[in-house]
């Protein structure tokens, strides 16, 4: 963190303004936080073995977002970074869509078929029974072994409750993460700048006739705007539904705010000339509204968070 910030401060001592090295940096934040933004939910899938809790409406309808963003980026010709960040996310929808689709799969798989195991043992006669309990062993012997089973989920439960608060509230784990997106992303821009790698946009008032030009291409924009902010409700309706935020990752939601946040500060710090916000106005209704959206969803967290039962508490 001391590096990002030595870093930024010396990019600022140099022929750089205020308002340049802000939006920099806070599109540098946004990048960084774009690349880590799935990594939360796809490990909390893989450690829970299950996808139960996000909605899959909610990701295709983000994938279409994703891919009229990344149509719009190509059109209006915008620089290769941009392209090869919508690739990306492109991508990563990709790849969570697949684990949620074979999570999904194999769960309800193992569903049906304990169902057909219970459904024979209800109609299996009595004597029949007993006797497969007398060939197995002692008697109460299959209740000692449901017991371990049952045993055994609930230690892998307390295992996977161990791994996701290590020592420290969720709340501050997940703050130390997101200062570490920030510190990567200041880390970056500092770097690009110095390198040469990253320059400052002139902002001489007027909007290039490229751009102007590319009435397609914001049409895209506002599409993809639409789609992100349709995006959240089949997730919100569906933790309404189920009184629950089981299996999401409070982390995806959170880098999700910071980034549609640096995203939309990038902008406005570079220009707030009306040309200007005309013209990246699909991209601010996306990022900042779906804000809103989000912070609806932290209030579902707290609303539907476990709360400790007397038993567990005597316990």
């Amino acid at each position: 963190m001391s590096t990002a910030v030595f870093f930024g401060l010396r990019a600022l001592s140099q022929t750089l303004t205020t308002q340049e090295a802000l939006s920099g940096v806070f599109g540098s934040i946004s990048l960084a936080t774009w690349i880590f933004l799935l990594v939360p939910q796809l490990i909390l899938n893989y450690k829970t073995g299950s996808a139960d809790g996000i909605s899959l409406a909610f990701l295709f309808v983000w994938l279409i977002g994703d891919i009229t963003n990344l149509s719009g980026a190509v059109w209006a010709d915008l620089v290769p970074t941009v392209i090869a960040l919508a690739i990306y996310f492109c991508i990563a929808d990709f790849v969570l869509i697949s684990q949620c689709l074979y999570y999904n799969h194999i769960n309800s798989r193992s569903r049906r078929q304990q169902s057909v195991v219970s459904t024979t043992s209800e109609e299996e006669p009595l004597l029949t029974r007993r006797r497969s309990s007398d060939t197995i062993g002692l008697p109460g012997s299959h209740r000692r072994r449901s017991s371990a089973r049952s045993g055994r989920r609930d230690s892998l439960s307390k295992i996977l409750e161990e791994d996701d608060s290590p020592n420290a509230n969720p709340w501050l784990r997940n703050t130390l993460s997101i200062l570490a997106v920030i510190a990567v992303g200041t880390a970056g821009w500092a770097i690009a700048w110095h390198s040469g790698v990253w320059v400052p946009t002139i902002d001489d008032g007027d909007v290039p006739e490229t751009i102007q030009a590319a009435v397609g291409a914001k049409l895209l924009g506002y599409a993809s705007a639409v789609c992100y902010l349709g995006a959240r409700i089949p997730q919100i309706v569906k933790n309404y539904r189920d009184k629950s935020c089981e299996g999401l990752a409070l982390l995806f939601f959170l880098l999700s705010l910071m980034g549609n946040a640096t995203y939309g500060a990038s902008i406005l710090s570079h220009s707030i000339e009306r040309d200007y916000l005309n013209t990246n106005l699909p991209w601010l209704i996306g990022s900042l509204g779906t804000m809103v959206e989000d912070a609806i969803i932290f209030v579902q967290f707290r609303m539907y968070a476990s709360k400790p039962t007397s038993s567990s508490a005597v316990e």
